[in-house]
């Protein structure tokens, strides 16, 4: 069985911040255990940073994936052919969508720390998903993916 290599494929890895704030939770943990003395200080420091990193590392886990003709979007699996015209949107437009704009019926894949996104029409009539935001730092590009695999799928 050979798997086709994705057209388009990002992770939306958590900045770079987020990972000197886990070496911070870990100090704190470690003051607090201070007074238990330097075992119990030292195990702080690397049970706080440790259990940090993994909360980190697991909101930052969820890919955005072409495959084939398929879209892979954190755990949903969208083929291509169900979905319509793809929106980039900007920092502000974004931010509009993803509050006072957004519908409570939308799949969304959303990153605060990322200020793009891409809002796809769903257009499969038995879907009662009206669109996907996806938070994505190439809105561009994953929409050019998108409109190529549409294209490639039509005879």
């Amino acid at each position: 069985m050979q798997h086709s290599a994705p057209a388009y494929e990002e992770r939306l890895t958590a900045p770079r911040s987020w990972w000197l704030m886990c070496l911070l939770m870990g100090i704190a943990v470690a003051l607090v255990l201070l007074p238990f003395g330097t075992l119990p200080m030292l195990g702080g420091l690397v049970g706080g940073t440790a259990v940090s990193a993994v909360v980190v590392s697991a909101y930052g886990s969820p890919r955005i994936r072409v495959v084939g003709d398929a879209l892979i979007a954190g755990e949903a699996r969208i083929p291509v052919s169900a979905l319509g015209e793809a929106e980039v949107l900007d920092q502000e437009e974004a931010q509009a969508w993803r509050t006072h704009k957004a519908d409570t019926r939308a799949f969304m894949l959303l990153r605060a720390y990322i200020r793009t996104a891409l809002r796809v029409q769903v257009t499969d009539p038995e879907d009662p998903t009206p669109y996907l935001y996806l938070s994505t730092r190439e809105p561009e590009r994953l929409a050019a993916t998108l409109k190529a695999t549409r294209t490639q799928e039509r005879p």
